[in-house]
């Protein structure tokens, strides 16, 4: 078969996933019942976070306001029956829409088809950051300049995406030895992470990268690496209705937003998502969804999680660094400020 007929037929498989998704996320958005809709208050420009949730009450009170320090407008949030007061909690923020369910999670993609269907309906013409809860965005210059200023550089550059490698936190010593309570900030618990051991590689379908690695590679996975979680993701996009994204924040459709390096020789822009998972409440929280069996690949990440805190683990090394700011992850090579200086 000629080369130009694969690329068409490629394209068009793409593009025919891409429709299924979107169609998905249509029927599964009828699944979130309103809370609290205040997306009447959005604007034109607005910085949208869009995310997931179940029983993280803890940690909502420092993740709306960290995002919030660094510009983010409004949150759009899907809560999937918490018993914890998450839900209360979220409905009373002025600068949060929140909707509900008890569906399926796993049946919902993992929720992606929640959030599609969120960002298909509200997110269009906005750049749309979806994380996690414990999940913190850190870009280059976000010490001394807003998100809005790198939105708006990435608008004169004709950027549509923008990656964020994550950076999983650690504390020295065991994780469940330090309490962890609400309002806190993670880093003042967890703040070291392994300024190396990843591995990557392109996909050949989507051509985004693959990266995986750091302490849940090695700890966790140590016998089969190959089986530890992603952590390359594009979290932070100017949404057009007709986007999608595919596989968690991992890979998004059409093709072209995945294409976030430079293959030339030079570097783009990024950042990373700290993931604060290793917290004291880790051991319940893993406990939970190992039981819910909602997660991908049958929970085989949790399994993994469970089986290895019955030995208390130290996740610090000798090799461990200790997070200081974006200029340390820029010297260590995991984040870039690329071209804008």
């Amino acid at each position: 078969m000629p080369r130009w007929l694969r690329r068409i037929r490629a394209a068009l498989r793409l593009r025919t996933r891409r429709q299924y998704l979107l169609c998905r996320a249509m029927r599964r958005r009828r699944q979130l019942r309103p809370v609290a809709d205040r997306t009447g208050a959005i604007r034109p420009g607005d910085i949208l976070v869009f995310m997931t949730l179940r029983n993280e009450r803890l940690r909502l009170p420092w993740f709306l306001d960290y995002h919030r320090r660094l510009g983010v407008n409004h949150f759009l949030c899907a809560e999937n029956g918490s018993d914890d007061g998450s839900r209360e909690y979220l409905a009373a923020q002025p600068d949060v829409s929140l909707w509900t369910t008890t569906a399926s999670y796993k049946e919902a993609r993992f929720g992606m088809d929640w959030i599609n269907g969120l960002l298909r309906r509200h997110g269009s013409g906005h750049w749309c950051l979806v994380v996690d809860p414990d999940e913190f965005l850190v870009y280059p210059h976000d010490d001394t300049r807003p998100l809005r200023a790198l939105t708006d550089w990435l608008d004169a550059s004709a950027i549509r995406s923008f990656s964020a490698m994550l950076i999983d936190v650690y504390p020295k010593g065991d994780i469940a030895a330090q309490p962890y309570a609400e309002g806190m900030d993670p880093l003042a618990v967890a703040r070291w992470f392994d300024p190396a051991n990843y591995t990557i590689r392109k996909d050949a379908v989507y051509g985004n990268l693959w990266i995986q690695g750091g302490p849940r590679g090695r700890a966790f996975f140590a016998e089969e690496p190959w089986k530890a979680p992603a952590l390359n993701k594009i979290p932070l996009v100017r949404w057009a209705r007709h986007y999608a994204y595919v596989s968690s924040t991992h890979t998004l459709l059409p093709r072209s937003l995945n294409l976030v390096y430079d293959e030339n020789g030079g570097e783009r822009a990024s950042g990373c998502l700290l993931h604060a998972k290793f917290l004291s409440t880790f051991a319940g929280k893993a406990a939970e969804e190992l039981d819910r069996r909602q997660h991908y690949a049958d929970s085989h990440e949790y399994r993994a999680y469970h089986a290895a805190l019955s030995d208390a683990p130290d996740l610090w090394t000798q090799q461990s660094r200790e997070f200081r700011d974006w200029r340390q992850l820029e010297d260590l090579g995991l984040i870039s400020k690329g071209n804008w200086a």
